[in-house]
């Protein structure tokens, strides 16, 4: 088994919210990946006293241990009592109803010897790979079709759009969003590997159209995880890519996560 991973923060001043983690039990009989893109809220009051790396630190380890630990758990059951188990942990201190509470968008993926299952949650992303070298792309495209229009408002964000009807949902502090999760499961033996990736990283071919899918992991494969990263800074410094992201961060946290059986 190959793994690759690769993070890296926005802004080298700010603290990085993204998480990546795998893990393989002494077994051997299986793993799982956890990726997370914590969303950075606007400035003011969140009602919340820990910071997104906090929340992200808390739920991802939360998820890695759950999906090994219990593996009778549905990919959908391990992120609900995930979720319960971070907010049990500031529920006393923090304001939890708060439309900014902390939260993040989730990659969940967990394999055996006879298959494999995934979760996606939000606008990061999980490729999984065929034997034929084809590449089967999972995403969660709800944020995607909500009106460029409808998001140019924090707090219209917030309070119309996030973890509501018509819009789209991340993890926060309900437990019931897990429902809400794009899921799946495949032979193991059509995968031949996994990639995840926030939307910091997918920007190659999200937003500046580098290539599709499968020549994101084709680049991840060859030159590794970091490249990618690389790849994007590039773009996003460069005067065309700069036009391209309009009014959108110059740069986003990233994190790339490879996994090959």
């Amino acid at each position: 088994m190959r793994i690759d991973i690769a993070t890296a923060p926005g802004d080298p001043d700010r603290p990085n919210e993204d998480f990546a983690s795998v893990a393989v039990p002494a077994s051997g009989q299986g793993g799982s990946l956890v990726v997370l893109d914590g969303v950075t809220p606007p400035s003011g009051d969140d009602g919340c006293r820990h910071s997104v790396p906090w929340f992200t630190a808390r739920l991802g380890g939360a998820l890695g241990e759950l999906s090994v630990s219990r593996r009778d758990l549905t990919l959908r059951e391990a992120l609900s009592a995930a979720i319960v188990r971070t907010a049990d942990a500031h529920r006393a201190t923090c304001d939890l109803s708060h439309p900014r509470t902390p939260q993040a968008t989730v990659v969940l993926a967990r394999w055996d010897a006879e298959r494999v299952e995934h979760l996606v949650l939000s606008d990061s992303a999980l490729l999984l790979e065929r034997p034929d070298g084809g590449v089967d792309a999972v995403l969660d495209d709800r944020l995607a079709r909500v009106p460029r229009a409808a998001l140019a408002s924090a707090a219209s964000v917030d309070t119309t759009l996030r973890n509501r009807e018509g819009g789209f949902f991340t993890a926060a502090a309900d437990p019931s969003v897990a429902g809400r999760a794009v899921v799946g499961v495949a032979s193991r033996d059509e995968v031949r590997s996994l990639t995840a990736l926030t939307d910091g990283a997918t920007r190659w071919v999200e937003r500046f159209a580098s290539g599709d899918w499968q020549d994101c992991l084709t680049v991840i494969r060859k030159e590794g995880a970091q490249s990618l990263i690389d790849r994007v800074r590039d773009l996003e410094s460069s005067p065309e890519g700069r036009a391209v992201l309009g009014r959108s961060k110059p740069h986003d946290d990233a994190a790339v996560l490879y996994v090959e059986f």
